[in-house]
């Protein structure tokens, strides 16, 4: 079922680049950071392979996933900045987000956020979902921007780079990456499930108080 489903979306992935080129990148890119599920694990090593046949560019095709990559966050931080606040200021107690953690997501995002937002969009899973509560915190957006494409570049250019070294074997890249993806998701889970024990023992010592 998931090798199907990989071999769909290579597909897409495969057509989409050879038919439109560095369009093509910036535009997969874009979806990737959108969150649709569109692996730039795929998209930037089959970009290098393209390099390697001599249709492409190293830095072109960095450029485009930059460019892509920060045109797809600029839709999902708008989603969080129109939508994500007033969504948990009136629900965030039904999935365990006060006003408190709100504030404190706020502080953060005062203090880190150029930091987290670049770092963040060197990490697979993370990335694609950095930009949201970058929204929600309303970072401000043109400096969010700008350190969105820098993080983009430099994860793509690695990327298209060992695409392009290893050729007609730009695949296995992908393989060894999705142990890294399997990892990440694990830790994410293993966050949410402390931050719902946290939330649930906060409540319950408020109602014996």
């Amino acid at each position: 079922m998931i090798s199907s489903i990989l071999s769909t979306v290579t597909s897409f992935v495969t057509h989409t680049i050879s038919t439109l080129g560095y369009p093509g990148v910036a535009l997969l890119m874009a979806i990737e950071s959108a969150a649709i599920p569109l692996p730039s694990e795929i998209i930037m090593p089959f970009s290098g392979y393209a390099v390697f046949l001599g249709r492409m560019n190293l830095w072109g095709i960095a450029l485009a996933g930059g460019i892509g990559s920060s045109v797809g966050s600029a839709i999902l931080y708008w989603i969080g900045l129109k939508g994500g606040r007033p969504f948990i200021q009136k629900y965030g107690k039904y999935i365990l987000f006060s006003h408190h953690d709100l504030k404190m997501a706020d502080k953060f995002f005062a203090k880190y956020g150029v930091f987290s937002t670049f770092v963040g969009r060197l990490l697979p899973v993370v990335r694609t979902y950095i930009s949201l509560p970058a929204g929600i915190s309303k970072m401000p957006f043109w400096k969010f921007l700008w350190y969105s494409f820098f993080g983009s570049f430099l994860w793509c250019l690695p990327l298209g780079y060992v695409g392009m070294k290893l050729g007609e074997n730009w695949e296995t890249f992908r393989n060894r990456l999705h142990g890294l993806d399997i990892a990440i998701v694990a830790l994410i889970i293993l966050g949410i499930a402390w931050w719902f024990y946290r939330h649930l023992k906060h409540r319950k010592l408020e109602a014996e108080a």
